[in-house]
């Protein structure tokens, strides 16, 4: 400070610059939370029911048909088709094991019809029983039956070659009266056209956000007609089945094709309201979101559902659709944390004043809406106690991040001088939140790179987790600029090691994701603030340390 006791005037436009920028970021986040709850009009189709729907019982958390010794009671078959019946009079299953050889049973009594699936893998044992059953099935219900589909994305599995899922589909067309079709990927029927020669019709996949080069939903239904029509070209002998197309409404981003409710109503009206105009016939996957397939596909395989898992509805057929009804939650955590921060900052640290404890109280609103989405994020994608576990830890970090930083940036804004951070693994005695700051930077910098080592070779499945970096990271740049210059001693061969790691995956994870997925984007940014905060190439570097309390 001066001799006056004011602050110098470069310290006064930093801290004008810094309120306002805070006091725009917080203002835009409480109009993005309650934009979420906002009704938002998609366009309606020209019919009120659905042509027909993938349906699997095991819906549940917990529940699963990988595990064998699980069956699907015959009375949860029938409250699912029950509820079901008001806004589809079809369903298609994917298999007779595990007790789905009483779909038909039930299906029958409401008078709904089932597209009978018979599931082919790689043991050729279970197959033979699979088949056996599905034969008896379909024989037994002939009316309710509407075809029968031996195999699902075998080709696409690379469980069995060509030659033996044709020679499974004309033995059951042998046995049924019904058509009988093999569905995969419509990729796979390209590659595979003598397939056809052996199936009554062909069934294709049209999955747009899963395509090899994703489509936005801004030309996804057109995707889906041009995709039907040039299949429809290679095959013109046969009828077309859409055996599944749909859209997820949580999960990562994939290119410019964005998981939301609002998106997935928009596609699933727009490809019924074009079957139902150009007369194609269709199958929208899913009935209900599948919390199973997260095991497989990450949290966007367990989210393609019209309803979630425990049957309320994501969004209607008809009518407005509202991204987060929640979103009110959102809103009461930010304010929460923001007078948690206010409130404990300033018992803290009495010399906090009216710049310092704004800062404190925008912080801890930042906070919130990170802690809101982290919880959030969790229910929806984690799938394992390890996993909770994990999300949990990363969670307290990142909240103990914010505070401490809003803590030390909060002092600078009031005129005093903000934490110095020592290397982690040479903590002294100093200054407690300086400290603190970095063991907390540390395990942020190790949860980064190893994400982003994940994101680089594992990339398909993996989620963003912007919302445990998003506030730390620019808290820990804005406290390298503002805070005092680095000391020999706070240079750490483990810190620079994790920021040189975060850094270097940052190529390819822009190489796989493209500059169309604006969350890789940010994530990308985000991974270069917090590992150039590890020491910023323009910040002065070897300040004696002695110097630091003078």
């Amino acid at each position: 400070m001066g001799p006056t006791g004011r602050l110098p005037d470069s310290m006064t436009t930093a801290r004008r610059l810094v309120l306002t920028l805070l006091v725009l970021a917080a203002g835009s986040a409480m109009l993005w939370a309650w934009g979420l709850g906002q009704p938002r009009a998609v366009g309606d189709p020209a019919v009120s029911r659905i042509g027909c729907l993938s349906y699997a019982a095991f819906r549940m958390p917990g529940e699963s048909p990988l595990d064998p010794s699980q069956t699907v009671s015959e009375v949860r078959l029938e409250a699912d088709l029950r509820f079901l019946a008001s806004h589809t009079n079809c369903v298609r299953s994917y298999s007779v094991g595990q007790g789905m050889d009483a779909l038909p049973r039930v299906a029958q009594r409401l008078g709904m019809q089932v597209l009978l699936g018979i599931w082919i893998g790689r043991d050729n044992r279970l197959n033979e029983k699979e088949i056996a059953l599905g034969i008896a099935t379909a024989r037994a219900y002939p009316d309710t039956v509407r075809a029968v589909m031996v195999g699902n994305e075998v080709l696409l599995r690379g469980e069995q070659p060509e030659s033996a899922l044709a020679a499974y589909i004309l033995r059951v067309r042998a046995e049924v009266a019904q058509p009988v079709t093999y569905a995969d990927v419509w990729d796979f029927w390209l590659r595979h056209p003598r397939l056809a020669e052996a199936a009554s019709f062909v069934t294709v996949h049209i999955l747009p956000f899963w395509e090899d080069s994703p489509v936005p939903i801004e030309h996804a239904v057109e995707h889906v007609l041009s995709i039907y029509d040039k299949v429809k070209a290679r095959f013109p002998q046969h009828d077309v089945l859409i055996g599944e197309t749909g859209w997820p409404s949580v999960g990562r981003d994939r290119h410019g094709a964005v998981p939301s409710r609002e998106n997935a109503a928009r596609f699933v009206r727009g490809v019924v309201s074009a079957a139902e105009h150009r007369g194609i016939r269709y199958n929208v996957v899913e009935a209900f979101d599948q919390p199973w397939k997260r095991q497989l596909e990450g949290a966007v395989g367990g989210y393609w559902g019209i309803f979630a898992s425990d049957g309320s509805a994501k969004f209607p057929l008809h009518g407005p659709v509202i991204e987060e009804p929640r979103w009110v939650w959102g809103i009461g955590c930010a304010v929460a944390v923001g007078l948690l921060f206010l409130l404990t900052g300033t018992r803290l640290d009495p010399r906090i004043g009216r710049a310092g404890s704004l800062f404190l109280f925008l912080t801890g609103i930042g906070a919130g809406f990170a802690l809101a989405a982290q919880a959030r994020t969790m229910w929806l994608t984690c799938r394992s106690p390890f996993e909770y576990s994990v999300s949990t830890c990363f969670a307290v970090m990142s909240l103990a991040a914010c505070w401490l930083l809003a803590l030390s940036l909060s002092r600078w804004l009031s005129g005093g001088e903000a934490a110095r951070i020592p290397a982690a693994v040479r903590i002294r005695d100093g200054d407690t939140a300086g400290e603190l700051l970095a063991v907390v930077r540390l395990v942020l910098l190790f949860g980064t790179a190893a994400t982003n080592l994940l994101l680089a070779f594992d990339p398909r499945y993996r989620d963003f987790p912007i919302e445990w970096l998003i506030v730390p990271a620019l808290g820990f740049a804005l406290l390298a600029i503002v805070g005092p210059s680095k000391s020999r001693e706070d240079d750490a061969r483990e810190e620079w090691l994790l920021a040189l790691v975060i850094v270097a995956m940052l190529p390819a994870i822009m190489a796989i994701e493209r500059l169309a997925n604006l969350h890789a984007l940010a994530w990308v940014a985000l991974c270069a603030l917090l590992a150039l905060s590890v020491g910023l190439p323009w910040k002065g570097g070897a300040t004696p340390r002695a110097n630091q309390h003078q």
